[in-house]
């Protein structure tokens, strides 16, 4: 079906749809950025769809299903519906990318299906602006339903549904999505309009010399795209502010585009844009009085966060109270999330004391006990800081103070070649650099794109978290600093810093070399502040924690027992097929003071009498193992940094997930020294770590080397495979692995070499 498609034509379809259930009927959600849309989306799918309170959010097309079981039978309604969640877009103008998909879904361009209906999601604190997209929906007979969204926030003023029904002619429901107000009317009002779609009728006072233009388009309309006049002279204007030379917008024909272009170098100096959106808010001004109980006034609401804004946005004040606020955030990571750590160490350690006295001593039982319940359940542990993570972050987010923190970094980016709008993706990072690359399809320009997939890798992920953890637990100590700051917490937020400083200086150096291009203004909406929604907020908890998970239960689960057996094999000689494992000794037998394994596994008796001459074997048949051996191939070039073989095999093991790099040394240390199956926490291994000569092996400056490096390294597969995917080669996946990798042994070479030389 194309753009003209009747309303008639759709009708009937709908009604054969119903009837056939061959194929279900197409309804697509479209609005601005930020009115609430995919949270619409859920209430009516009941789908999980991702939902934040800063602009640019959906990035791709969502598709769920609406079910109006028991609802307009009679009426011939349909009773399962697809359900489109289309990108955020101010107008169907096609000069973002947003704006294109969301053309091509509306509209059905590009070979996409025609929707019987579109559900236009509104702000209702934003009514004037929101409606010029609706104009332009009800100009060309598209089939619309309005969903007047957030009016708890008009309480004192609110629009008026039906005056808006009488002025477009098309439905109008007051909705509430986030507390599911107004959903079940709409989903009334939806079966209604997909039986008999409603197509409303506006005149936009054009003037006589932008109508004279269209005409001339109209002659270069398909055939079968052609209607009635007046949708014919909306499309060809729509073409006429969506064609030119530096957009492509597929599915347009040739002809169009050519007629397009030469219409508008015939205009000469006439600004055809302007006169287009002027036409249409002339038409919106006029009849905006009337649309509201009261003065179209801003709402109360909106003025106390502008009030709020003045101390949020502050060039000086507004920065400090950002960081601030992330100094508490993660002091509270550390203090609030140990006694649930914990808790899980304490049952993973209780699994494998399970295991190992259940299980014969075969490799299954050490696979079991090492490889899947020790490496796993390491990087379990750390679950509970990422919880406290995207607890706080959803709050944030849903309270609108994400996006003043957006609007607060443009000022910073802007100087370092970075698009504003680009700290929204570099936000998403804070979670997972896959989902923050696939959100920068949110800016227009592809260098832009480009130039933040390039940098979003040195964000510090959740993933990173755990590793930062480990390394800050063990090898830096709980003091304060001035006698109240915790070293430890602002050692955390100074990764956090320092990631962003990373980010920044890594853009400016690739945005004045390789990916040059000119600056662009910031261009984002500044929701409201609102009292978070715990539905939401322990929605977007829901979803990160089954990802996270989900990750453990396959990627990081293969890695590690594929990094057990490389730690296991070969056997050493004098020992059976199976791992050298000694058997279980009690605490009693071994002392209170003797170091204990993750991994689950004790020194036979003989340990006691002579512990040293143990570790040597447990050492040298890890060294002998496969995984030992590629970490001494690589313990030369390590070496300067400060790290040795088995740090080593953790970084191989992180670059299949950085979590691994925890369950990876979990393994390592499990396998390699005399203990029980209780055991010592695998930050207590580390920070127990001796040379020869008795001296610490790894040192607080180690400890920070090893964070320098793993906060500027891209140890991850599948961001890597994420942007192959997006620039659609392997040539900037390797530039991005290549130039992360060298800037991360650089850095911490510095920081390794350097201390040395002061004395650290």
């Amino acid at each position: 079906m194309t753009p003209a498609t009747s309303a008639r034509e759709g009708a009937s379809s709908t009604s054969s749809v119903a009837e056939s259930g061959a194929t279900r009927p197409l309804l697509v959600l479209v609005g601005n950025p930020n009115t609430g849309k995919t949270t619409v989306f859920n209430a009516l799918t009941g789908a999980s769809a991702r939902v934040g309170n800063y602009p640019g959010i959906t990035v791709e097309r969502r598709m769920g299903t609406l079910r109006l079981d028991g609802q307009l039978r009679s009426a011939g309604a349909p009773l399962t519906v697809d359900v489109m969640d289309a990108p955020g877009a101010y107008s169907l103008t096609a000069r973002s990318a947003e704006e294109q998909i969301a053309i091509q879904a509306t509209l059905g361009i590009n070979d996409s299906p025609t929707p019987q209906l579109v559900v236009v999601v509104v702000d209702a604190g934003q009514l004037v602006r929101n409606l010029y997209l609706v104009v332009q929906l009800v100009e060309l007979r598209v089939p619309v339903v309005l969903a007047l969204n957030m009016m708890d926030e008009v309480e004192d003023n609110p629009p008026d549904p039906s005056a808006i029904t009488r002025w477009l002619g098309v439905p109008c429901v007051p909705t509430n999505a986030r507390l599911g107000t107004g959903i079940d009317e709409l989903r009334r009002v939806i079966a209604t309009a997909l039986a008999d779609p409603p197509l409303g009728q506006v005149d936009v006072p054009y003037p006589p010399a932008l109508r004279r233009d269209a005409e001339n388009v109209v002659e270069a309309l398909p055939g079968k795209w052609r209607g009635d006049a007046k949708r014919d002279r909306a499309l060809a204007i729509w073409a006429l502010a969506s064609i030119d030379e530096g957009v492509r917008l597929v599915g347009i024909p040739s002809e169009l585009r050519r007629r397009c272009l030469a219409v508008q170098a015939e205009a000469g100096d006439r600004d055809l844009d302007a006169e287009i959106i002027a036409a249409r808010y002339a038409l919106i001004d006029r009849h905006a009085p009337e649309l509201f109980e009261g003065a179209a006034d801003q709402p109360p609401k909106r003025r106390t966060s502008r009030r709020i804004d003045r101390i949020l946005l502050h060039p000086a004040l507004g920065f400090l109270i950002f960081i601030g606020a992330m100094l508490v955030l993660f002091n509270a990571l550390f203090s609030w999330s140990e006694p649930a750590i914990d808790l899980v160490q304490q049952g993973v350690a209780g699994l494998q004391r399970q295991t190992v006295a259940h299980l014969p001593d075969t490799w299954v039982r050490h696979l079991l006990a090492e490889g899947l319940i020790g490496g796993v359940g390491n990087v379990l542990a750390f679950l509970p800081q990422i919880l406290l993570l995207f607890l706080f972050i959803g709050l944030l987010e849903d309270s609108g103070y994400m996006a003043r923190v957006a609007f607060l970094m443009d000022r910073i980016m802007r100087a370092m070649g970075l698009h504003g709008r680009a700290f929204v993706p570099m936000l998403s990072a804070l979670a997972c650099a896959v989902p923050a690359i696939l959100a920068t399809r949110t800016m227009e320009r592809r260098r832009d794109r480009l130039l933040t997939m390039m940098v979003i890798p040195l964000v510090t992920c959740s993933a990173r978290l755990p590793v930062y953890t480990l390394i800050i637990a063990a090898l830096v100590p709980p003091t304060l600093v001035f006698g109240w700051l915790p070293l430890q917490g602002c050692l955390m937020v100074g990764m956090y810093v320092f990631s962003f400083a990373a980010t920044l200086l890594a853009a400016t150096a690739l945005g004045r070399t390789l990916i040059q291009a000119r600056r662009v203004p910031l261009i984002l909406e500044l929701p409201p502040y609102r009292v978070p929604s715990a539905r939401v907020t322990l929605a977007l908890m829901w979803e990160r924690t089954r990802v996270f998970v989900k990750e453990a239960g396959t990627v990081i689960l293969v890695a590690t027992v594929v990094l057990w057996a490389l730690l296991s094999y070969p056997a050493p000689p004098s020992t059976s097929t199976a791992p050298p494992q000694p058997e279980v000794q009690s605490a009693q037998d071994r002392g209170a003071d003797t170091p204990t394994p993750v991994g689950g596994h004790a020194a036979s008796a003989s340990s006691a009498s002579d512990p040293h001459g143990v570790r040597h074997q447990r050492t040298a048949a890890i060294e002998n193992s496969y995984a030992g051996r590629l970490g001494r191939a690589l313990e030369p070039v390590l070496r300067p940094l400060g790290f040795d073989w088995k740090l080593g095999v953790g970084i191989i093991g992180a670059f299949a997930a950085r979590e691994v790099f925890v369950s990876t040394l979990a393994l390592v240390y499990g396998m390699d020294d005399d203990s029980d199956a209780d055991p010592t926490p695998l930050q207590a291994r580390i920070r127990e770590e001796r040379r020869a000569d008795g001296s610490p092996r790894y040192t607080s400056l180690v400890g920070l080397s090893l964070l320098v490096f793993f906060a500027l390294s891209c140890q991850c597969m599948s961001t890597l495979a994420v942007v192959r995917r997006e620039t659609r080669g392997w040539g900037w996946p390797a530039f991005l692995f290549g130039y992360t990798t060298v800037l991360a042994w650089t850095a911490s070479f510095i920081v390794y070499q350097g201390g040395r030389l002061l004395g650290l």
